[in-house]
């Protein structure tokens, strides 16, 4: 067995889910949800294929984001896996739309850190064994970090 880590390719702001999911249609249903759950988001989805011609399958409102899923589906090259990228919206907005897709199995991470995809590779296929997800604590947050906290997310409009 070899083990490789795949850094994800991004725009340092950029949100992403990286998740593994069971079949062919998974890239539609996939884009279905989203456009569902979030009509305004602009998205990419790229899905790895598992046999058959074992094709990168891909969808999307954005061909720039299609395009950086297509590559980071490429690089990391997990069998069943799918990534999506997203702008004008975070993975909370579709999160739970995109696991309840039929076909998704589980989700990695959903994060616009910089992210890290630990892969094993065994005769030909590839596995994800997790994600390293931006970095370790520094330290306990104090009552002002809990005030910066709070106040950003009624910044942002998650809580009033």
């Amino acid at each position: 067995m070899n083990l490789t880590i795949v850094p994800v390719e991004k725009p340092a702001d950029m949100n992403f889910v990286l998740g593994q999911a069971h079949f062919i249609k998974t890239v539609e249903d996939l884009y279905e949800a989203i456009v569902q759950a979030n009509p305004a988001m602009k998205f990419g989805v790229a899905f790895c294929e598992a046999s058959g011609p074992a094709l990168v399958r891909s969808a999307g409102n954005d061909p720039a984001l299609v395009a950086l899923a297509q590559k980071n589906a490429m690089a990391i090259g997990a069998g069943h896996s799918f990534i999506i990228f997203m702008q004008g919206g975070f993975p909370v907005n579709i999160l739970n739309a995109v696991k309840s897709v039929t076909e998704v199995c589980s989700v990695y991470c959903a994060t616009s850190n910089p992210a890290q995809v630990v892969i094993a590779e065994i005769d030909g296929g590839r596995g994800i064994l997790g994600v390293v997800d931006g970095v370790k604590p520094q330290g306990v947050e104090t009552e002002s970090d809990v005030r910066v906290r709070r106040d950003f997310l009624r910044t942002i409009g998650y809580k009033l």
